[in-house]
């Protein structure tokens, strides 16, 4: 008997992308599936459509968007009350293949020490080319490289490996992880959420694992307005900033992070003045000053 499987999908807005993730997610061929849409605050119909189309999906809504990490967690929380040794979180903007639970899960009981499963994600836009599958944390400066990124798919990726990052696009938890480590950090509003986690689940002696027999697509950047977008940049700045501070010394930050960082704040404002973004540049500084400020989530511009 297969081990039941809690499918979390966090979702504000964007309904057709919503109904399009849980049709590919009610057609896996793994039998012993539910699933929990976290409904983040939505202002158009998500909540009808998804009851008229998937009456037996539980919706669990929200008042106002708590973001992407606070949603996840609300997701967790029920999944953990139910029992659920295996949550599959998955963002709304993604399309599965019919086998990718299957084979996640299967990858996930190799070992009992794996505690967090991936697939290999393709670009929605270009169905062989790879968006990710995973990431190595470079120990020197503590940037993740991530080698697969914008391959085109030639097999290349076929062999299942350890990895140090994944992102929360989508990943297979396991129960026992979370209450080793508990749940994501909500400080993280939008982004590094995902590789704070990750660095948390290996201090904790679990692995990550790319399972590249599962596959999906993703449709990128759709929830924060698209790539380079003002939201974008802000919180990719912000978290960014956010995650360093928390994760590294105070040597390491002021000798190796700060210089790093720098060139790359200052390669990331002449790529968007480059392209006219006038209005990302602005939100990226601001984001800058907010993460270095230590500003709360709950204080953010609206884009």
């Amino acid at each position: 008997m297969s081990e039941p499987v809690c499918v979390i999908v966090t979702v504000w807005n964007q309904v057709d992308d919503t109904l399009a993730c849980l049709e590919t997610i009610v057609n896996q061929d793994y039998e012993e599936l539910s699933v929990i849409v976290v409904n983040n605050g939505s202002t158009d119909d998500t909540v009808e459509r998804i009851t008229d189309a998937y009456p037996q999906v539980e919706l669990l809504n929200l008042p106002q968007n708590l973001g992407p990490t606070r949603g996840y967690n609300n997701g967790f929380r029920r999944a953990l009350d139910r029992g659920f040794n295996f949550i599959f979180l998955l963002n709304n903007d993604t399309l599965l293949a019919p086998n990718c639970v299957t084979e996640l899960v299967k990858e996930a009981e190799q070992a009992e020490n794996i505690g967090l499963t991936m697939p290999k994600i393709y670009y929605a836009s270009e169905p062989k080319r790879i968006w990710s599958v995973g990431g190595w944390e470079n120990k020197w400066n503590y940037e993740v490289q991530r080698p697969g990124e914008n391959q085109i798919d030639e097999g290349q990726w076929e062999e299942a490996r350890d990895i140090d990052d994944a992102p929360f696009c989508a990943v297979l938890l396991r129960r026992s992880l979370f209450e080793a480590v508990g749940l994501p950090d909500e400080d993280f509003f939008l982004y590094y959420e995902d590789r704070d986690f990750s660095r948390r689940v290996q201090e904790a002696g679990f692995r990550l694992r790319l399972a590249p027999k599962a596959t999906m697509w993703h449709k990128v950047s759709v929830s924060s307005g698209g790539s380079g977008s003002p939201a974008e940049r802000y919180w990719m700045a912000r978290s960014g900033v956010q995650f360093y501070r928390k994760n590294v010394g105070m040597r390491s930050r002021w000798f190796i992070v700060i210089p790093w960082r720098t060139a790359s704040a200052l390669r990331t404002t002449l790529r968007l003045v480059r392209d006219g973004r006038f209005d990302s540049v602005r939100a990226y500084w601001l984001g800058l000053w907010h993460g270095v400020r230590g500003v709360g989530p709950e204080k953010r511009p609206k884009f």
